[in-house]
């Protein structure tokens, strides 16, 4: 499949003369987080770093000599793209360019960055980086948005409709006086359903409040025993629960009542779909990740989020289409669901400067499909604020974040 003719030998002989690299070269290109390939006119893979072995699913000495083609589907923008930097001599970017290929067996959407080489007429440089964080961060900047839009459509509603429904209450209240016992249901219904709209724009009252949350470095293995004993005692008592800690983890920089909130939030949605399961888990995880950096709120330094949280289950799991809009108002699998919790979630969320993410489960202590929510946050930096647990062994993940501190 991938030799090379006579012609093709003696062409590969001369480019490797002229693109013959230093042992620091190669160690820097295989530290590459990213697939990076060289390509000769033809197309065909002189060079590939080791993150190409796991992206094209194949290794270095494999993929050099063979052709870019083998490994994208047929017809794809990418070959069009490589036409294109030749022509031009200048670096071209694709964006969201789908490599999926059933050659492989993979599903990949790209953004592709190709470069021709000046030296070594007709060879490029292509190199492709995965959109999962980059869409994650997308979509995050959406949820932003959409709680933007619900926060003035909430203000509005407190002032125009408040007010109004109060008299329709009173009204009913003093009708089901004066008619007659069988047509007091109807007044009752009148109340009832007012009841409901008030409660509802309450609930939506809660996206205009644009202050930014009192924050302290938190113990967030505290919190998460806090909503798992709720949870035990009420909506989850059928529920297993399995720990997945990290004990070292640093404090994060929270709001402990807004946060709670988030996680029971979370907790419910998760009990609620493990109804109709034999053997109902939910796997509470913690865990430091560096590498993710985001702007927070109100300020123009990137902020790092190391610490992550998440909450997964085994439940039936939620279909590929709503993935992307669940955090977005009024979107709701539930049938007396009204769509705001998991947006209020994000807004949460997103005022302490963090990312929140569904998608599937993948744990292996899951064997339905299951849906895992994830959160990353900012930890604590500071070292003389007092510690909203004050334990021990929060004292001690103190002393560490200093550590981390420095590094980030």
């Amino acid at each position: 499949m991938c030799k090379s003719s006579p012609n093709n030998l003696v062409r590969k002989s001369i480019n490797a003369k002229l693109i013959s690299k230093s042992p620091i070269t190669d160690q820097i290109l295989d530290a590459m987080p990213y697939p990076v390939l060289m390509l000769d006119g033809d197309n065909k893979i002189l060079f590939a770093n080791l993150a190409s072995e796991g992206f094209f699913h194949a290794s270095v000495s494999f993929l050099q000599g063979c052709r870019f083609e083998e490994f994208i589907p047929y017809s794809s923008p990418a070959l069009d793209m490589l036409v294109r930097v030749r022509v031009r001599q200048a670096e071209i970017r694709e964006y969201k360019v789908d490599l999926s290929s059933p050659k492989t067996g993979q599903e990949a959407i790209v953004d592709i960055l190709a470069t021709p080489i000046p030296e070594i007429t007709g060879n490029v440089v292509v190199i492709f980086q995965k959109r999962a964080m980059a869409d994650k961060i997308d979509r995050q900047l959406t949820h932003r948005g959409a709680a933007r839009t619900v926060t003035g459509l909430a203000s509005m509603l407190a002032h125009e409709i408040k007010n109004p429904l109060s008299g329709i209450r009173g009204a009913a209240q003093l009708l089901a006086s004066n008619v007659e016992p069988e047509d007091r249901s109807l007044t009752q219904l009148i109340t009832d359903e007012t009841d409901r709209i008030v409660g509802l724009v309450d609930e939506m009252e809660v996206f205009s409040d644009d202050r930014t949350p009192e924050r302290v470095p938190i113990n967030i293995h505290s919190v998460l025993d806090h909503v798992k004993a709720l949870a035990i005692n009420g909506f989850g008592k059928n529920v297993r629960f399995i720990e997945n800690y990290d004990p070292s983890l640093p404090p994060v920089y929270a709001n402990r009542d807004q946060l709670i909130q988030v996680l029971i939030n979370l907790v419910k949605n998760s009990c609620e779909a493990l109804d109709n399961i034999d053997k109902p888990i939910i796997t509470l995880t913690t865990a430091f990740r560096p590498g993710i950096k985001l702007s927070s709120p109100g300020s123009p330094e990137r902020v790092s989020l190391p610490l992550e949280f998440s909450i997964s289950d085994n439940g039936c799991g939620i279909s590929d289409a709503l993935i992307p809009h669940v955090f977005d108002p009024f979107v709701t699998t539930k049938i007396k669901g009204t769509g705001l919790g998991l947006a209020l979630v994000s807004k949460i969320v997103d005022d302490h400067g963090g990312v929140i993410e569904i998608e599937h489960n993948t744990s292996r202590f899951s064997e339905a499909p299951g849906t895992k929510v994830r959160i990353l946050m900012p930890l604590w930096q500071g070292i003389d604020e007092p510690s909203v647990d004050g334990d021990s062994d929060t004292r001690l993940r103190k002393s560490e974040t200093r550590g981390f501190s420095n590094g980030w």
